[in-house]
């Protein structure tokens, strides 16, 4: 800073000593207000206190129940400092022109203190503290997200659990969309909307003077998801319903739990509020941690009058693959389930161990006729695998699923 009151003074050192000033006071001053008064700085050198003053007054304080704090510590850095030169025209307008805040005698200009202003140099530090050890920087965390997503999920309570409802919505924002077969008018059309450009030629003596395009509607790709909440998915319970909550509010999903019965949770997991709509979720479904009947249900689902959902849709079964009923009814189920759907997907919580092999009677069944199997034991599991969903209707949907039901496991 060549010119001003802050002449040789170093911005950013200075905005970040001021800041830390303020968050002591009690004004919430953080990195983004100390970078707008270092760009105020830049902008407009201060040659006077009062234009200081304002310039640090509009980039530190954002409440008006902040500035009592910020004008006191605003006196005590620069209104206590030692008698500064006042010209006659200051002295007429009540500011000190044309100064620089000095540095004390027994402070050297080139040590520690970078350049600061002595009022905002540190306390001096007594020799035995001096002496004791390096400066210690402070140690960056990550985020209360990050540091879970490799942790499985009977390590987590319900409210680490909860974070992941967040992170799974954003995941799913972009559900892509297939082309359906009506047609909207549109500017950006290419076909001829042969009624509308009709009607509007009845103004022109049937010359079609004004021609009408329409274009094919686009509607999100229709997904259905059942979730298995029996006694040995009782870890990963919690965390699956967040997923078929991400996906009923996004992607317009229709959402299942399964145990013994089938129970629709559609309406209840498109609450607003995140915890209300696990907690009605949650009560709905009245054979919790109980046995499994995989083959059932899906059979349930395919003849009540859901079972049009199906048709043309993505299916995403959640499950261990432990199933009461025999593997023959899991396959012949899951064979009319392929006919009807259009991608079956089933989420594993133990596909992601080293050397997995599914031996468990169920999901050697249903193996056959699933396009993909992907491990769920954790979060970073769940987001991938909320990403990986989004390339089945994608147009290079045929490098990741086949025409044939030849199973892909992802170790």
């Amino acid at each position: 800073m060549s010119s001003g009151l802050l002449r040789g003074t170093d911005r950013a050192t200075f905005a970040v000593a001021f800041a830390g000033r303020l968050r002591h006071a009690g004004v919430p001053a953080g990195l983004t207000e100390a970078d707008d008064f270092v760009r105020a700085l830049a902008a407009s050198t201060p040659v006077e206190m009062s234009t200081l003053y304002w310039t640090a007054r509009i980039s530190f304080v954002r409440r008006d129940a902040h500035l009592a704090a910020f004008d006191r510590v605003f006196a005590t850095v620069f209104a206590d400092a030692p008698p500064l030169p006042v010209t006659r025209s200051a002295a007429l307008s009540g500011a000190r022109d044309d100064v620089h805040l000095p540095v004390p005698a027994d402070t050297d200009d080139t040590g520690g203190g970078g350049g600061l202003p002595w009022a905002m140099l540190p306390p001096p530090i007594a020799e035995a503290e001096a002496s004791d050890a390096a400066m210690r920087l402070p140690e960056r965390r990550p985020s209360a997200l990050a540091g879970l997503v490799d942790r499985p999920f009977e390590d987590l309570d319900s409210a680490q659990v909860d974070l992941l409802g967040d992170a799974l919505r954003e995941a799913v924002a972009g559900w892509p969309t297939r082309r359906t077969r009506r047609h909207a008018v549109g500017p950006a059309g290419r076909r001829v909307a042969l009624r509308p450009t009709i009607a509007r030629a009845r103004r022109t003596a049937w010359e079609p003077v004004e021609v009408v395009r329409e274009r094919p509607v686009r509607r999100p790709r229709r997904v259905v998801l059942l979730c298995d909440v029996s006694e040995s998915m009782r870890a990963q319970a919690h965390a699956y319903l967040h997923l078929l909550r991400a996906f009923a509010v996004v992607a317009d999903a229709e959402v299942f739990a399964f145990a013994t019965t089938l129970t629709r949770l559609t309406v209840a997991l498109r609450h607003t509020s995140a915890t209300a709509a696990i907690a009605q979720a949650s009560s709905a479904v009245t054979d919790r941690f109980g046995g499994t009947r995989i083959a059932t249900n899906l059979r349930a689902l395919l003849a009540s009058h859901h079972g049009d959902a199906v048709r043309g849709a993505v299916v995403v079964v959640g499950s261990d693959g432990w199933d009461s009923d025999p593997p023959g009814e899991l396959a012949a189920v899951m064979a009319r389930l392929r006919r009807r759907a259009y991608r079956i997907v089933w989420l594993n919580p133990r596909a992601g161990a080293p050397g997995f092999v599914p031996r468990v009677a169920g999901m050697a069944a249903a193996l056959p006729y699933c396009d993909r199997l992907l491990p769920a034991a954790t979060f970073r599991d769940l987001v991938d695998a909320a990403r990986q969903l989004q390339s089945v209707t994608c147009t290079d949907g045929l490098k990741w699923f086949t025409a044939t039901p030849t199973p892909r496991i992802m170790a």
